[in-house]
Order: C-alpha cells, then structure tokens, then sequence
C-alpha cells in the first residue's frame, strides 16, 4: 500500500472531511491572490469569517487549530497546485475566525546569508500553529495583524 494511502487511512472522518474542504478552498486562494492580490483577498477573507462575537480557545481547541494548520500543509502540498505558507495561512487564519477565535497572521522575513527567507503563519493564542518552521516573532522581522 502507498503511503499516501496509509496516509489517508490514518485520518479520521472528520480530518479526512477537513482536508477534502482545504484541497478545494487553496486552489480558489491561489487563484484570488494572484489575480486580485494579497490585499484585496485578505479584506475578502476577512469579510466572509467576520464573526460578532470571538471567544478564547481552550486547549482542545488549541490542539484542532494545530491539526487544521497540518491538513492545510499537507493540502498545500499535496493538492491540485503546490500553494506557498502565505495561502495556506490565509486560509486557516479565515476558518479559524469562522469559528470565533482571533488568530493573528504573521508574516516575516528572515536573513539567510546574503539571501532572505519569508514566511506566513498563524498563531493563536500567541502559539504557533506552524509545526514545519516553529516560528515565533523573536525568529522573525514582520508584521503582525488581527483584524
């Protein structure tokens, strides 16, 4: 058996439901941040998971936002067209707000040599969903926003 099968096999109902949902969702991403841009498909995200009222995620809910944050990856890898971390964080940051939390979208840039290195991510709750890089602020000059 393949490992993408086993791989598939392993999940649960529900994360199998997830990734199935992020395998559709980047590609739209994908193709709104490169026509519209950046900016113009964050205000559209954030429009469509504006919720009245936002709540603090319990451990559990912690724990599911990290899990998102790896189908997302996975998606992004794996999926119809590979999507940077910028996509993908887009992404979870929307769905994370759907559900009444207040994630904040990091983007950062990073010295590597005579290059530079950027990178997106949520955290929320000031954690880092990211399990790949394990970025923090202190690792990163950028940007940070809530909205």
């Amino acid at each position: 058996m393949s490992g993408r099968v086993r791989g598939w096999l392993a999940l649960t109902w529900r994360e199998r439901g997830q990734l199935l949902g992020l395998l559709l969702a980047l590609p739209l991403i994908h193709l709104a941040v490169g026509t519209i841009g950046y900016g113009r498909t964050r205000r559209w995200l954030e429009r469509r998971s504006e919720l009245a009222v936002r709540h603090v995620a319990s451990a559990a809910q912690r724990a599911d936002a990290r899990r998102l944050a790896q189908l997302a990856e996975i998606a992004g890898r794996r999926g119809l067209v590979r999507v940077t971390c910028l996509r993908q964080s887009l992404l979870v940051h929307a769905l994370l707000r759907r559900r009444g939390f207040d994630p904040e979208l990091k983007i950062g840039v990073q010295r590597q040599g005579d290059a530079l290195d950027a990178h997106a991510w949520v955290e929320l709750e000031h954690e880092s969903l990211d399990a790949t890089a394990s970025p923090t602020s202190a690792d990163w000059q950028g940007s940070t926003s809530r909205r």
